[in-house]
């Protein structure tokens, strides 16, 4: 229990300007400890320690953006390299098969030449044996 519940008026008055007094007193010395040069000093190394902070921060993100940039640089010059291998890869084979087709045909010609040769000569000898009789 705080006090006796019957207190007149006048003692209530004065317990809230007593109350009222102390915060003010409270409140003062707060200010009054917020403005030392120890609070100020904390401060400013707190700013200075936030400053910092931020600094390594931003060096980190820069440093994480230039590796991002580097490693992008290198996938390009890799894709681009695998681009030119592949083209020419391709052109290669492209020859290749160009080459085929021209032996093909003048495999097949040549074939047709000793074909249609190898027909003459039969007729030659058909036509020998029918003159012959």
């Amino acid at each position: 229990m705080n006090g006796p519940k019957n207190t007149d008026f006048a003692d209530r008055l004065s317990a809230a300007a007593n109350a009222k007094k102390a915060q003010l007193e409270r409140a003062a010395r707060a200010r009054s400890a917020a403005e030392s040069p120890a609070a100020v000093e904390r401060r400013s190394a707190r700013d200075a320690v936030r400053v910092a902070r931020d600094a390594r921060i931003a060096e980190r993100t820069a440093t994480k953006l230039a590796i991002e940039a580097q490693q992008a640089a290198l996938a390009a010059a890799q894709a681009t390299e695998a681009a030119a291998r592949e083209a020419a890869l391709k052109a290669e084979q492209e020859d290749r098969d160009m080459k085929f087709a021209e032996r093909a045909a003048r495999e097949a010609t040549m074939e047709e030449e000793r074909q249609a040769a190898r027909d003459a000569r039969y007729a030659a000898r058909k036509a020998r044996k029918r003159k012959g009789r």
